[in-house]
């Protein structure tokens, strides 16, 4: 379809939303979208906004394209369809919303079009975390769960994320059975809106009790016992970056026994415009500037960000060799923080179960933390990039094993089975108590990390993200996606490439026997490519943003790093390799 026809259906797509039932400032929109003609048009009507396995995410504004009330009470006929098949009989759902601009509106939408299916709703009365939407799931026994939220991407965006009985997300056969039934809404006349009275009393406002049952499991993740009998005074920084960690994080935090925390009260109230921070995403570095900055100010030994649903925690910690004083960790170093923090933990307290319990992690997310867990007997399970895929082995290893922690290299991490998504207020205040832990053993963090790598291999990550926006930019990612799979280079920089793994294709092929196995994991467009020096590097296109992320993975065994003159000399090797891997793939 060239761009003449493709404006010609885009006009004739958004004619019906100038008309009833669409509402009055709604078609005034589209109006001025249609007499302007341009791009806004098109991109805004081309085609639907796609639900997908996990749900919506887009754009905020009219069309089909967008977020707006009328495709999120499509996308919530749907679902009510599919949840009526499977339990058709007390079928009750539980929905949450962060800070963003359009949250609340849609949470109700969502709400009432839920009930006006004949399906109880619990409809949290403000903003909450999305862990705490997991945990609610459960806790309430609910069929499926929705938070409104678009986690850490601009403020333009919105999304809204599906999760079933067992408080992960949607995984199959659940995501294709309620995408088939998103599909056949056709438009708004074809939503039951629930406006009457009748369904208005299946909405219910969850009490003060389900937030408390949520902190306590929180806080019963404690394993210090000198925190625990004593509290701390390790002076902490925290941001919410404007997010709902401001009725999480900190009362949390609170209740864990952290006395000393400063709050970066410019970003303490939740807005969704989050007008102090070009991102709220605590994987940039940007976004924990001004908590660096307090910081400074108060002496402090940590500081800690959460994103708008506080599913995503960053840190940064003092170093005297770093610019400014102050070292950013990365997602897989946190992450291997806390799972040595956690496994020996447990197996000092007596509560690990080496044969039975379980750590995991994701492709993309450092090998380090499988090392970790394999040391002390536990079993490693890999899944697909994204915390659904940890839920549904959680949900399936449910009898045979238990799930101690696991992470993913975005900034996810998750301590036990009660949230069954990544939880970046239990995750925050396992990190403060490691912080105040350390503390008393005269270590701090970057102490804690170099011991983790003279006891299991030294290991070094990083990611490059590629932005490509609108149709072009799709096209562009999938041409990438296919060079890699149908010709793989040969070398990376000085390392010979000797396996490529096609998770598509499902197949682990060695390049230099010329040999194929299968892999055991669902179908997914992520790309793998290993060197003779055990690099790997991992092309996959997001599955939330218009982007292509290139992952890139080296490592140095314990034994070359007891050789090498200093940890730091190792380390700074390590980056070279990294700095070469991304050049040779031109994104260095």
């Amino acid at each position: 379809m060239n761009a003449e026809e493709l404006k010609g259906l885009a006009r004739h797509r958004a004619a019906a939303w100038t008309e009833e039932p669409y509402d009055a400032g709604t078609r005034s929109e589209v109006q001025h979208m249609m007499e302007a003609d341009g791009e806004e048009l098109v991109e805004s009507f081309y085609t639907d906004l796609e639900f997908g396995t996990g749900g919506l995410r887009g754009l905020m504004g009219p069309g089909t394209n967008r977020m707006n009330r009328y495709t999120v009470a499509q996308a919530t006929q749907g679902l009510a369809q599919y949840v009526l098949k499977a339990q058709p009989q007390n079928a009750r759902v539980a929905i949450a919303h962060d800070s963003r601009n359009g949250s609340p509106e849609f949470a109700r939408v969502a709400a009432e079009v839920l009930a006006g299916n004949g399906i109880e709703v619990h409809l949290f009365p403000a903003l909450r975390p999305t862990p705490q939407l997991s945990f609610t799931v459960r806790h309430l026994k609910c069929t499926s769960g929705i938070v409104i939220t678009a986690s850490h991407n601009p403020k333009e965006y919105n999304g809204y994320k599906v999760y079933w009985n067992d408080g992960g997300q949607i995984v199959p056969p659940h995501d294709h059975g309620i995408i088939q039934e998103v599909r056949g809404v056709e438009g708004p006349n074809a939503v039951r809106w629930g406006k009457d009275e009748s369904s208005q009393s299946r909405i219910h406002i969850t009490t003060s009790a389900v937030d408390e049952a949520y902190l306590q499991t929180v806080t019963d993740l404690r394993m210090d016992q000198n925190l625990i009998e004593n509290g701390s005074d390790l002076p902490i920084v925290y941001t919410p970056l404007h997010g709902t960690g401001s009725v999480s994080v900190i009362p949390a935090l609170a209740q864990a026994g952290f006395r000393n925390v400063h709050i970066v009260e410019s970003q303490r109230i939740p807005d969704g415009n989050f007008p102090t921070v070009h991102s709220p995403n605590p994987e940039e570095g940007a976004a924990l500037s001004a908590a660096i900055e307090l910081a400074r100010e108060v002496n402090a030994q940590l500081v800690l960000g959460t994103d708008p649903d506080s599913d995503r925690v960053g840190i940064a910690v003092p170093d005297a060799k770093a610019s400014g004083g102050w070292r950013l960790l990365n997602g897989n170093e946190t992450g291997a923080l806390l799972v040595d923090y956690v496994v020996n933990g447990r197996a000092a307290n007596g509560t690990l179960k080496p044969g039975f319990d379980f750590v995991a992690k994701t492709i993309v997310t450092s090998d380090l933390m499988a090392e970790i867990g394999k040391s002390a007997g536990l079993d490693v399970h890999e899944t697909l990039t994204g915390f659904k895929w940890i839920a549904a082995a959680i949900r399936e290893q449910e009898g045979k094993g238990r799930f101690v922690v696991g992470g993913e290299e975005s900034y996810g991490y998750m301590i036990g089975d009660a949230v069954r998504d990544k939880d970046a207020v239990a995750a925050a205040c396992l990190i403060c108590e490691m912080a105040h832990s350390a503390q008393r053993e005269g270590l701090d963090m970057l102490g804690r990390l170099e011991r983790i790598h003279r006891n299991h291999g030294a290991y070094l990550e990083a990611l490059v993200s590629q932005t490509k926006q609108g149709r072009a930019g799709k096209r562009e990612i999938a041409e990438q996606m296919e060079t890699f799979r149908s010709n793989p280079p040969a070398k990376f920089g000085d390392e010979r490439v000797v396996e490529l793994r096609d998770y598509q294709a499902q197949t682990q092929t060695n390049l230099i026997e010329n040999t194929s196995r299968p892999i055991e994991l669902p179908s997914s467009n992520v790309i793998q490519i290993i060197t003779e020096h055990g690099s790997i590097v991992t092309a996959r296109p997001s599955g939330t943003e218009p982007k292509i992320k290139f992952y890139f993975s080296v490592r140095m065994d314990k034994a070359s790093l007891a050789q090498a003159s200093s940890y730091d000399e190792a380390m700074q090797m390590l980056q070279h390799r990294i700095d070469s891997l991304k050049s040779a793939l031109g994104v260095g």
